[in-house]
């Protein structure tokens, strides 16, 4: 697929997930359940067994108050009384194994799933991302695999002895009482038609839950990350706005949930309250009638409770389902997104040559949304070990041609070769493993300085480790900090200046040692010396590798092999440094204009 049919595609269902029916999310969510047969099997038959046990105390109770109680028999009463605690002893019993089963198998599918669902993140394309909040998320990695799991490993085994609980009981009570049993059926209908209302109509409400929790944790993380940029604009109250608004949408949505379950809930009560009611009266008119006896009719009563009480699980997990729904919608929402062409992992069975650096592209366009034309007609060359500049206005297309090479992004039109190689031919992982990148903003992981510098190469020596600090002109400030390589960066790198971490990423691209390089102005924000310091460093990087640099000081790229200026994505003028001042175009222009500014600078 081209990238622009993908972003179009994407904006027309921005942040929109696709509705899907509880028996979807179910059915597929159960394939997570078949790894763990045993602990699914021993799971319900500690619920079932459990049950079966509390049987006993409806015949048991009846037992005391016909033939104990009724007729006098001190001597069986202790024996009852044993009985019962036995009975009640092995229902607990069941329980305790069934709630240690169920953890564990819970906690099993829930890593399954996690982990399925951020493999498959790490494999979505680039431009999936640029339309979904971080924040939004992690609310689907942590909150919504909780919820459609609960659905799974509660409701499968609640529901599971839910029915047989209702069926045996319902056996049972036909088998004591007929008239009694059809009696304290009546309510059926009304609990069937509440049941109903309550799933036809629960779907949009939790949907509009589940978008306002995420939205808030999106708002959240934006504003923690850029703490500094609200105080710094005294956006406080502000941000203090936002912040409950979205707070208050997330109330109404979890109000409007409760309100219908406020309803729903104690109306089912109600209707099952009439049948304990229609029971107790027909009943104790046959007591006082004298065709049956107190203790039959408490033992009656007992397994009404047994059978109307599975019948509000149900209800309960009716509620679940509909929150399970939602969240399965937006957890489905990502695996079954479309991920890059050819992510899969290179198996590293075959080894595959280190590439020389010959990069290719002809009559390439690319485009995304809004921008149609963002690279138009490019053709390019670049033999191995030269370094090519990228020079232009802002929006020019600069960006955008150096995100084709790792597929970040893919071209709509032309072709690109690598050494000779069709770039979609390339394995993905083989791709991305022979190109090293140093941005102008460097993005350092919350870790240590060994940590992130070993992200270049993770088998990488302490001694390589060092040498690339070396290199890269970070050794000396490393060695005076605390704890040296071990030192915490912080979040992004916030414990470090911008010079520092610049130096890092150079020392990362070092250790992975890809023999195509990009980089985008790599000193734009630092001093002076720290400028050298850097310049140094990237010309060790440099060197021997085909280098693509997107230059905003041109004094930095006067000894490029090859100039490229762009404007409107086309490239409008190409040479080295001096042909291009010769030509007096936008490259001369560009140049004057930054003398200009740096002898004002100056005085």
């Amino acid at each position: 697929m081209h990238y622009l049919a993908h972003v179009q595609g994407e904006a027309k269902g921005r942040f929109s997930v696709q509705p899907r029916t509880t028996y979807e999310i179910v059915r597929r969510v159960l394939r997570y359940l078949r790894p763990y047969p045993w602990l699914a099997f021993g799971t319900i038959s500690c619920a079932i067994l459990g049950q079966v046990a509390a049987f006993a105390f409806p015949k048991l109770t009846r037992h005391v108050l016909d033939d104990v109680v009724g007729q006098g028999r001190h001597d069986l009463l202790g024996r009852a009384i044993l009985a019962l605690l036995a009975a009640f002893a092995a229902r607990d019993l069941f329980n305790s194994f069934r709630i240690h089963l169920n953890n564990r198998f819970e906690q099993n599918v829930i890593f399954d799933i996690r982990c399925e669902l951020y493999s498959r993140l790490q494999r979505l394309q680039p431009a999936w991302f640029d339309h979904r909040a971080t924040g939004d998320l992690m609310t689907r990695v942590i909150e919504d695999v909780g919820a459609m799991e609960r659905l799974l490993i509660d409701g499968t085994e609640q529901g599971v002895v839910a029915v047989l609980g209702i069926v045996g009981v319902a056996v049972l009570l036909f088998l004591n009482d007929p008239v009694l049993a059809a009696v304290a059926l009546a309510p059926i209908p009304l609990l069937v038609g509440g049941a109903i209302w309550y799933t036809s109509t629960a779907a949009g409400r939790y949907r509009t839950r589940s978008k306002a929790s995420s939205a808030l944790n999106a708002l959240l993380m934006d504003n923690l990350q850029g703490v500094r940029q609200i105080k710094l604009f005294g956006r406080e109250r502000h941000e203090d706005a936002r912040f409950a608004s979205r707070a208050d949408a997330l109330r109404s949505g979890t109000l409007e949930i409760m309100r219908a379950w406020a309803a729903y809930n104690p109306a089912m009560q109600f209707a099952s309250a009439i049948g304990t009611v229609l029971v107790l009266w027909i009943g104790g008119r046959k007591v006082l009638a004298g065709s049956m006896t107190p203790g039959a009719l408490v033992e009656f009563l007992l397994f009404l409770g047994m059978f109307y009480a599975p019948l509000a699980v149900l209800h309960s997990l009716n509620q679940m389902s509909q929150s399970a729904r939602a969240a399965g919608e937006r957890v489905f929402d990502i695996l079954d997104s479309e991920t890059e062409s050819g992510a899969a992992e290179d198996s590293g069975s075959t080894p595959r040559p280190r590439f020389r650096g010959e990069v290719v592209f002809e009559d390439v366009s690319a485009a995304y949304e809004g921008r149609p034309d963002a690279l138009r007609h490019v053709s390019l060359r670049a033999e191995a070990g030269q370094t090519i500049a990228l020079v232009g206005p802002t929006g020019a297309g600069k960006s955008t041609l150096v995100n084709l090479l790792p597929r970040f992004y893919e071209a709509a039109a032309g072709r690109i070769t690598i050494d000779g190689q069709e770039l979609h031919a390339i394995p993905l992982a083989h791709l991305r493993s022979q190109i090293a990148v140093v941005s102008q903003e460097p993005f350092l992981f919350n870790g240590t300085i060994r940590e992130n510098i070993l992200y270049g190469r993770l088998d990488a020596s302490p001694a390589e480790l060092e040498a690339a600090a070396e290199a890269a002109n970070a050794a000396d400030f490393i060695r005076r900090l605390p704890n040296g390589f071990d030192t915490e960066v912080g979040e992004r790198g916030v414990r470090l200046s911008v010079g520092e971490k610049q130096r890092i990423s150079i020392a990362r691209a070092l250790l992975k040692d890809a023999p195509i390089l990009i980089l985008d102005e790599a000193t734009a924000s630092v001093d002076t010396a720290t400028e050298r310091l850097i310049q140094e460093a990237l010309r060790r990087l440099m060197s021997h590798r085909t280098s693509f640099v997107i230059a905003h000081r041109l004094g930095t790229i006067r000894d490029a092999d090859l100039i490229l200026v762009l404007r409107a994505g086309e490239i409008v003028e190409r040479g080295r440094h001096a042909e291009l001042l010769a030509h007096e175009g936008l490259y001369a222009r560009l140049h004057r204009a930054q003398e200009a500014t740096a002898a004002a600078a100056a005085e």
